[in-house]
């Protein structure tokens, strides 16, 4: 589908009226506390820290202490749970921790801070509150514009990067601004028929019953203000100069039916950062790691080892 036409959708659902608002929210909820509990992985644990900042952090931890660190970092209004298929797909030698950013799952709200300058800082300080070391930085969508600021920021802290569904540049991207135009009219509560369609559209392939809502329901724990404040702090950024600066491995991973992140900013970071490796999903949409987790995991797990041999 067109992203012109997926905009379209997403602003007439959002202009669904307030009684039709309350009974999606209150039916997708039900059905998402339900599915939550058949979806959580039984080998994490779920853990919280308090940074320097005060914000605190909400993460899910699994893997040995002495494996390669790793750090899962999930999409706009997402949280860890952007990961809950692939957590159980890794193994004990990948010690893996999926952060909820501040603002989203169940982290602190704070009123500001939602650059992708601050995501990096809050990754920074709980990397050595800790004592994590130099880690595997895994970003989707807007995890992975964060992901990229990260390694331009704390270069000593990053071990290799994984950008998936990444973006470039916003700046160029035509229904970015459509996008931003759409989020600034939303208000608390959130239209749950409006999340709901935003997260099918990033979707190609159909998910299994009951993933899409767990989804759902976790964006519908972000405010408005986070909404609006982290679109605005992240749609205008253009990292694509700076990455030439970025000098550890990176693969970089897309699936050809996005209709969010263009095929060209996929070569354009390539380009950019040396030692990359472009993969290209065939018939995947946006969210990759929800369409296809048993090959983003296997994908993640040869580029670790690659990563070990060639250090």
């Amino acid at each position: 589908m067109d992203i012109q036409i997926k905009w379209k959708i997403l602003v007439w659902t959002l202009l669904l009226n307030a009684s039709q608002t309350m009974n999606a929210q209150v039916g997708v909820r039900a059905m998402s506390k339900n599915m939550n509990d058949k979806f959580l992985i039984s080998k994490h644990s779920l853990k919280t820290v308090t940074l320097p900042s005060g914000v605190r952090l909400e993460y899910a931890e699994q893997g040995s202490a002495s494996g390669v660190p790793v750090i899962f970092l999930h999409g706009y209004t997402d949280s860890w749970l952007s990961f809950n298929q692939v957590l159980p797909l890794l193994p004990a030698s990948v010690h893996a921790y999926a952060v909820s950013l501040r603002g989203h799952g169940s982290s602190d709200r704070p009123k500001n801070g939602y650059n992708p300058e601050d995501f990096a800082l809050d990754i920074a300080d709980l990397i050595s509150e800790l004592q994590i070391g130099p880690a595997i930085i895994v970003g989707h969508s807007m995890g992975a514009t964060v992901a990229q600021r990260f390694a331009l920021d704390y270069p000593y802290m990053t071990r290799a990067l994984v950008l998936v569904a990444s973006f470039a540049s916003f700046k160029s991207n035509p229904g970015i601004s459509e996008l931003q135009s759409l989020i600034n009219k939303i208000e608390d509560p959130i239209n749950a028929g409006f999340v709901h369609e935003f997260q099918k559209s990033t979707t190609f392939r159909s998910l299994k019953p009951g993933i899409l809502q767990t989804y759902v329901h976790e964006s519908l724990k972000v405010p408005a203000y986070v909404w609006k404040a982290v679109a605005q702090g992240s749609f205008m950024v253009d990292y694509s100069t700076e990455l030439k600066e970025v000098h550890v491995p990176a693969l970089i991973i897309w699936g050809d039916k996005d209709s969010f992140c263009p095929e060209g900013d996929q070569y354009i970071l390539s380009k950019a950062i040396k030692k990359s490796t472009l993969l290209k999903y065939i018939d995947i949409g946006h969210a990759v790691q929800w369409e296809a987790p048993e090959r983003f995991a296997k994908d993640i797990l040869q580029f670790i080892d690659k990563v070990k041999i060639d250090e």
